[in-house]
């Protein structure tokens, strides 16, 4: 059981269209849950630290929610800053995105890259990788979820797997006062690109109800400021109320968008001069006017998606989230 409340800072760090979002966990054993680009642990986390009258010499923990490079990619610069002290944790299904670059390049163009039709998009991510990750490097401390960690003083935080964003997404929650480290795993209508991004969609939607049902979150804590369906943004700090909303709103939105792609699966999808083409019957029957090709270009990712769980189970098989 925690003896010791651990308070949570959010630290803020900029990136283009982006607000990237660590937090520091102050435990007795401090823990900073996901890092930024390669810029982000010097030139945000060191000032906010300081700034609470903290150093991240004392870091001792290096919680990595998923293997995006906005998440991971401050992680080897972090980690140089603790003395290379504190542990890296990430799940063993990311775990390919910390230790190569290359790793990030194969996400898309195993994914979104087939539909962008941009032939320098592959020259495009191997640069971003290089530029915004700071180090390949091994993690020191896999998971998979149902682990817990010991950050000292009776606080403990368990691990639970939540995949669908990405394979080996997971939530952290400090136990006994329900703050929970999401990530990106609670999309709400998306973030800058307003659209909800996830690689598999049917453990997305379970790892919402789980995260619903069993987690039931008393602080919320996201990896942006996700955007509701009229596009005003939560804050990445929500209480027990909002991280309900939240939850409950990225639900209802992942239903019509599974109902749109397999109304367009099955149809048969249709290439045509349209920027969402294939699926340009999703982006008209949802009503989405956003740009497509902006990366991370969550409208393709998703799409690919449920183009993959169709095909492996049947395009007239009902999606689970269909309220019918």
């Amino acid at each position: 059981m925690t003896t010791h409340e651990a308070d949570v800072h959010p630290l803020f760090s900029p990136w283009g269209r982006f607000g990237l979002y660590s937090f520091f966990i102050d435990a007795p054993e401090p823990a900073i849950v996901d890092t930024g680009i390669a810029t982000s642990p010097r030139e945000g986390m060191v000032p906010a630290l300081e700034a609470i009258g903290r150093r991240v010499e004392d870091v001792r923990w290096i919680l990595l929610t998923h293997g995006h490079i906005d998440h991971v990619g401050g992680a080897h610069a972090l980690w140089e800053l603790t003395g290379r002290r504190a542990q890296v944790v990430i799940h063993e299904a990311d775990a390919p995105m910390l230790r190569s670059r290359r790793a990030h390049v194969r996400e898309y163009l195993d994914g979104r890259g087939r539909y962008l039709g941009d032939p320098e998009g592959e020259a495009k991510v191997a640069g971003a990788a290089d530029a915004v990750i700071s180090g390949e490097m091994e993690p020191t401390l896999l998971v998979r979820g149902g682990e817990t960690l010991s950050l000292g003083g009776g606080v403990t935080v368990s691990v639970h797997s939540i995949p669908g964003h990405t394979p080996g997404s997971v939530a952290y929650v400090v136990d006994g006062q329900r703050s929970v480290f999401v990530g990106d795993s609670v999309q709400v209508h998306g973030a800058a690109n307003h659209f909800p991004g996830y690689t598999d969609p049917v453990a997305y939607r379970s790892s919402l109800e789980y995260l619903r049902d069993e987690i039931r979150p008393r602080h919320l804590y996201l990896g942006h400021p996700y955007r509701r369906a009229d596009g005003t943004p939560y804050g990445v700090e929500l209480d027990e109320a909002q991280a309900e909303e939240a939850i409950t709103e990225s639900l209802d939105i992942e239903a019509r968008v599974a109902s749109a792609a397999r109304g367009c699966l099955e149809a048969g999808p249709r290439e045509t001069d349209s920027p969402y083409s294939p699926f340009a019957r999703v982006a008209e029957e949802l009503g989405y006017s956003g740009d497509p090709a902006l990366e991370p270009s969550p409208f393709f990712t998703s799409m690919a998606g449920y183009r993959t769980h169709f095909a492996q189970h049947g395009q007239t098989q009902q999606h689970r989230s269909d309220p019918s």
